[in-house]
C-alpha cells in the first residue's frame, strides 16, 4: 500500500537526497553502455526544448476536445466535458479546442498524443507529479534523481561549449511550494555543472550572463577567486566529495566563459527585429519561447520553457477554469506556432524535438481517476450556480494530451484515444513517463540501458533501464 505522501514527507526526503547528492562521490560508469558519448543509436535530434504547461492543463479545454456545453445557470456539472467548441486543424478530422488555431495550422508538422497516463501516487501534489515527469522517478528517492535536462547534457555534453547545455526559462523560485521546485531543478549525483542556467524573466536574460551591477571586472576577479577558494577549503570542502566540488568550480568556469562570450548576445532578445519580438510577446511565457528560439540556434542542449508553475495560478485552475483557459490560450498559442515555424525555416527543426507536456489533466467532476479517486482538493459543486465553477477544476490523471515536433517525430500523426464520454480516460495506446523520456531518449542516440552506479548499484535514465520508446512516433525511416 502506498504512503499518503504530504509536502513536509516530499520535503524531508527530496532535501536529504540533496544533500546526499553533494557529499557523494563520483558516480562511476556503469557495466552497460552507461555515460558513453558515442550513441549506439542514430540519433535523429541534437536539441530538446521542453514546454511546460505548468499547473495541470486539461485535454478536454486544449488538444482532445469533446462535446461542448455552453454554461447555463443551474446547469448540472456532469453535462460538461468541455467548455470551449472544437475548431479544425491541419489535420483532417482531428479537432482542437477554441483558442488555439495557431497550434492547430501546424500540426502537420508534429504528432499528437492524446493519451498520456500519470502516476498513481496517492494524495496528487502538483511538485510530487513535476518531480516525477522531470526526472522519471517516483518521490521520494534515496538519491537525487537527475532532471532529463541534467542526463541529456551529461550524457551527450554542450553542442557550444560557451552557451549552457541545459537551460531553464521563466521559473521563479519566490513562488508557493519553492522548496518542492528546486527539488527536481537539479543535476542531483551527476553534479553543478549539469544542473540547469536559471532565466526567471527572459525580457532579463542578458542580466543573467553579466556581473551584478555595480561590479566592475577588477571587483569580479577578486570575487571569483574567493569562490574557489571556499569549494576547496570550507564546508563543501569539509562535507561534500571531491567529484561535487570539482562539479562546483567547472560550472562557475563554464558560466565564467559565457560572461566573456560574444555569444551571451543571444540572451538578449531586445536584439531581435520588432516584427518577431511583437508575435512572441503574448508574455513572459511567450518571451521566452522567443529566447529558445535564439538559444537553439546559437547551441543549447536542453531548453525547458515555462508556463510556471504557482499554487492556483495559471494552468492550476481549481476555480474560474474557462475564463483562466481563456487567458491561458491567448499566452501560449500563437508563441509555440511561431517558434515551430521559425526553427523549421532556419532548418533546424529537424535535430530539435519539441515537447509540449504537463503534469497530468482535469476534469469537472473526478479526482484522480475513475476507479482510483483520491481526496478532492476543490470544492466544486453538482450544480453549476455561477460561472466560477465552469471549468475543468479537479486533478484528472487518467488522460492526457501531449505534442512533439521536428527530431525524427512523424508528421500529421495522432497517437492515443480517449473516451468521449465522462470519464474521458485512455482508451488506446497509454503512455507513461518512462515511454516518453525514453522515446526523448531515443530521439537523442542514447540507449535504454544507460546509467551511472551510484551507492553501489546502477541508477538508470528511466526505472531499471526498462524504459522503451514508442517508436511508432517516429517517421518510417527512423
Amino acid at each position: 500500500m502506498k504512503r499518503n505522501w504530504n509536502r513536509r514527507d516530499f520535503l524531508k526526503q527530496t532535501s536529504a537526497a540533496t544533500m546526499a547528492a553533494l557529499a557523494a562521490g563520483a558516480p562511476a560508469a556503469g557495466l552497460l553502455s552507461g555515460c558513453s558519448r558515442t550513441p549506439k543509436i542514430r540519433s535523429t535530434a541534437d536539441t530538446v526544448i521542453l514546454l511546460w504547461m505548468a499547473g495541470g492543463m486539461a485535454h478536454t479545454e486544449t488538444f482532445d476536445p469533446k462535446k461542448f456545453t455552453p454554461f447555463e445557470k443551474d446547469m448540472e456539472g456532469n453535462r460538461v466535458l468541455s467548455t470551449f467548441p472544437a475548431i479544425p486543424t491541419a489535420l483532417d478530422g482531428v479537432n482542437f479546442s477554441e483558442g488555439l488555431q495557431s497550434i492547430g495550422n501546424i500540426m502537420d508538422r508534429g504528432t499528437l498524443i492524446r493519451s498520456y497516463v500519470a502516476a498513481d501516487m496517492g494524495h496528487i501534489l502538483h511538485s510530487r507529479h513535476q518531480y516525477h515527469w522531470h526526472t522519471c522517478y517516483e518521490p521520494p528517492q534515496s538519491v537525487a534523481a537527475p532532471h532529463i535536462g541534467s542526463w541529456i547534457a551529461s550524457l551527450l555534453g554542450p553542442k557550444n561549449p560557451v552557451i549552457p547545455s541545459f537551460i531553464d526559462i521563466g521559473q521563479r523560485f519566490s513562488v508557493g511550494e519553492a522548496e518542492e521546485l528546486k527539488a527536481f531543478h537539479t543535476a542531483g549525483f551527476l553534479g553543478n555543472e549539469f544542473g540547469p542556467f536559471m532565466i526567471p524573466d527572459p525580457t532579463q536574460g542578458l542580466e543573467s550572463v553579466r556581473p551584478p551591477v555595480g561590479m566592475d571586472a577588477k571587483r569580479f576577479e577578486k570575487r571569483n577567486k574567493i569562490y574557489n577558494d571556499l569549494i576547496s577549503k570550507t564546508a563543501l570542502g569539509e562535507f561534500g566529495s571531491d567529484y561535487q566540488r570539482e562539479s562546483l568550480r567547472r560550472s562557475m568556469e563554464q558560466s565564467y566563459r559565457l560572461l566573456n562570450s560574444p555569444e551571451a548576445k543571444a540572451f538578449d532578445i531586445s536584439l531581435e527585429p520588432k516584427e518577431s519580438y511583437d508575435t512572441y510577446n503574448t508574455g513572459k511565457f511567450g518571451l521566452g519561447c522567443l529566447l529558445a528560439k535564439r538559444l537553439t540556434q546559437q547551441g543549447a542542449r536542453f531548453i525547458s520553457v515555462t508556463t510556471e508553475y504557482e499554487p492556483f495560478m495559471g494552468f492550476d485552475t481549481h476555480e474560474n477554469g474557462h475564463t483562466r483557459m481563456v487567458g491561458m490560450k491567448k499566452l501560449i498559442d500563437m508563441p509555440i506556432a511561431q517558434l515551430v515555424k521559425d526553427l523549421e525555416q532556419s532548418g533546424h527543426l529537424d535535430r530539435t524535438i519539441i515537447i509540449l507536456a504537463s503534469e497530468f489533466s482535469r476534469d469537472m467532476m473526478v479526482e484522480g481517476k475513475p476507479d482510483l479517486k483520491v481526496l478532492e482538493q476543490v470544492n466544486q459543486p453538482d450544480v453549476l450556480t455561477e460561472l466560477k465553477f465552469y471549468g475543468m477544476h479537479r486533478h484528472f490523471t487518467d488522460a492526457g494530451s501531449v505534442l512533439m515536433f521536428g527530431g525524427g517525430i512523424r508528421k500529421g500523426s495522432v497517437y492515443g484515444k480517449t473516451a468521449d464520454e465522462r470519464p474521458c480516460k485512455t482508451i488506446e495506446n497509454p503512455v507513461r513517463i518512462d515511454q516518453l523520456h525514453q522515446t526523448i531518449y531515443h530521439a537523442l542516440g542514447i540507449p535504454p540501458d544507460t546509467q551511472y552506479e551510484i551507492e553501489r548499484r546502477p541508477f538508470y535514465t528511466t526505472p531499471d533501464g526498462k524504459g522503451k520508446p514508442i517508436m511508432d512516433l517516429f517517421t518510417a525511416s527512423t
